[in-house]
Formats: C-alpha cells, sequence, structure tokens
C-alpha cells in the first residue's frame, strides 16, 4: 500500500490496525476508502502560529504603505507651501519697508493732504486698495507658512509611524521563520514565481488598505460546506486563470483554515488526489503556484505549499517537511 493511501485511513481504521497487531486474527480483506481530501496533522505551525503572524505581518505592510501614501501627500503640500513662502516673502518684506520708508502714514494724514475733491476720492480708494493688498498678501504668507508647519509636523508623525510599522515586520519576519524552523523552513532562492502568470482581479479591502475579517457565509462550490467571500473570490480567479481540476475546499474539523471556510486544495487530477506522476502534473502544480504566489497581494493569500516548499509573505519560500508533503496538491490558505 502506498504512503498516500496510508494516511488516508480514519483514527478509527489506524485502532483497527493496531488491535489487529495486539490480537491477530483472520479477517476479509477491506479495500482502502476513497480519499476525500489530504490528510494533514494539527501544529503549532499552520493552526496558530502563521495564522497570527501573517495577519500581523500583512497588517503592518498594508499600514506601512498607507502611511507612505499619506507622506507623499504631505510632502507635496509642504512643497507648495515653502513655493508660496518663499514668493510671497519678498512682497510683503516690501509692504514693511515702504510703511517705515513713508512714517507710517495713517489713512487721515494721506487724505488731508488731496488738493481737490477729486484727488481726495481718487487718494481714498487708492488706500483703500493698498490696504487690501497688503492684508491679503500678508494672510496668504501666514496661510502658507501655518500649512508648512503642519505638513511638517504631519511628515514628522508618518515617518514615526513607519518606523512602528517596520519593527512589527520585522518582528513578524523572525517569528515566522522560527516557526518555519520546526517543519525543515529554510530559505530557499527558486520559489514558484512566473512574471507572465495572470494578475487576478483584487479582493476588497479595508479604507486603510488591509483585509477585513470575514465568515464562513458562502456557498462552497466544490462542498456541501461554506467558504469566505474573500476564498470564493480567489476559487473564482484560479478558475478564470485556467486551472480547471479537481479541487476541495471546506473540510469539517482536523487543523488549519480548511473548517474555517479559508483553505482549498487545488489537486493535479480530475478527481481526487495522487501525487504528481509525470511532467504536465508536476508544471500544473508549479504554474498553479506562481500564480498564487504572484497574486496573493491581490487576493489576500496567507500562505501556499507546494512540493515540499511553502511560501510565506514574510519569508518568502521555504523548505517544508510536515506530514504532508504536498507533491499531490498545492495548498491555498487565505486571510
Amino acid at each position: 500500500m502506498t504512503a498516500p493511501l496510508r494516511r488516508w485511513f480514519t483514527p478509527a481504521l489506524a485502532l483497527f490496525a493496531s488491535a489487529v497487531m495486539v490480537a491477530p486474527f483472520s479477517v476479509p480483506a477491506q479495500a482502502a476508502p476513497t480519499p476525500a481530501a489530504p490528510t494533514e496533522s494539527d501544529t503549532p505551525l499552520l493552526s496558530e502560529v502563521l495564522d497570527q503572524t501573517g495577519r500581523r505581518f500583512l497588517d503592518a505592510k498594508a499600514a506601512l504603505e498607507a502611511s507612505k501614501k499619506r507622506q507623499g501627500i504631505l510632502a507635496a503640500e509642504l512643497k507648495k507651501a515653502e513655493e508660496q513662502i518663499e514668493a510671497l516673502t519678498p512682497q510683503v518684506a516690501e509692504i514693511a519697508a515702504r510703511a517705515y520708508r513713508t512714517g507710517k502714514l495713517g489713512p487721515v494724514s494721506a487724505l488731508l493732504n488731496s488738493a481737490s475733491p477729486d484727488s481726495f476720492l481718487d487718494r481714498a480708494a487708492a488706500l483703500e486698495e493698498m490696504n487690501a493688498v497688503n492684508d491679503h498678501k500678508m494672510h496668504e504668507l501666514n496661510a502658507a507658512r501655518e500649512l508648512a508647519d503642519r505638513a511638517k509636523a504631519l511628515a514628522d508623525a508618518e515617518v514615526k509611524e513607519q518606523e512602528k510599522q517596520q519593527t512589527v515586520i520585522a518582528r513578524q519576519k523572525s517569528d515566522a521563520e522560527k516557526a518555519l524552523a520546526l517543519v525543515g523552513g529554510k530559505r530557499l532562492t527558486n520559489g514558484f514565481v512566473n512574471a507572465s502568470s495572470p494578475v487576478a482581479k483584487a479582493a476588497p479591502r479595508t479604507a486603510s488598505g488591509g483585509w477585513p475579517a470575514e465568515s464562513c457565509s458562502k456557498d462552497d462550490p466544490t462542498t456541501s460546506g461554506c467558504i469566505t467571500p474573500r476564498t470564493l473570490h480567489a476559487y473564482n480567479e484560479v478558475k478564470k486563470a485556467g486551472f480547471n481540476l479537481f479541487v476541495g475546499c471546506h473540510r469539517n474539523g482536523g487543523p488549519f483554515e480548511h473548517p474555517k471556510g479559508r483553505a482549498c486544495d487545488w489537486s493535479l487530477l480530475k478527481s481526487g488526489f495522487a501525487p504528481a506522476a509525470t511532467n504536465a502534473q508536476r508544471l500544473y502544480g508549479n504554474n498553479l503556484t506562481a500564480f498564487l504566489v504572484r497574486n496573493a497581494d491581490r487576493l489576500g493569500i496567507l500562505y501556499v505549499i507546494w512540493y515540499k516548499q511553502i511560501w510565506f509573505p514574510a519569508t518568502g519560500w521555504q523548505s517544508y517537511s510536515g506530514e504532508s508533503d504536498h507533491t499531490d496538491h498545492v495548498h491555498m490558505s487565505m486571510l
């Protein structure tokens, strides 16, 4: 019996086999049950650590990108304000110098020096216009200075925010590497990425760029169970990209994201699961994995496992030696 078939035995069958070894007796041979999906044991790695670490890493990444975007807007505001200050400062300085040279003549003195009624009216109008221009220039300069001060203060705050998020990213990356080491994680450079893979339609995000929490509220097209809206979106995008072989998503019980409706196992066959036996099957898994990794940020993918390797946003590709070597399916977990 092959290793894949052995791991599909249920705990009850395993217990039965143990009883046979202790007290052997003759029983009719029984056919192995047809597997519905690969089985995977519960470990701290994927059931808790990667879930929490991945979410924090991606939240920090989204916050960092949003902060950089805000900083760019503030930099543009600051540049505009500084240009206004540079243009207005000489004008306001000239107004101040003129007022100093004329001894700061008030409106009454200026009007009394009029030689005629027409001159009086002309001077009154000119004085009113000059005061309006001077007030406007002063107001513009003060407003520009206030804008510059505000932009500088907010830009400084964004720098601190970015430093904070970068610290979170570094810590989550370190935590992920430690966790992956438990299942043979070792950094690899030959991960599955194909720049010619189709670009998937992006799944909805929050206003801040993060991923909203979702419940298992959509019918699973592969089983009678449920999946999250984000998982359904990813499923549809994978199908749209041409990967149309067998797939199973929701699975009751067990670890990982399957019972939460946040994972799918993409088989290499039209029905059931079996390790890659041909170059075409291996290439299918490679191409599917490359598509998922390239579009991970668009789809909200938490991690991908394929052919003894695992891709995680915080670490990239690393080796993987869990109970299932994932040579018979590509595993996709969602946020």
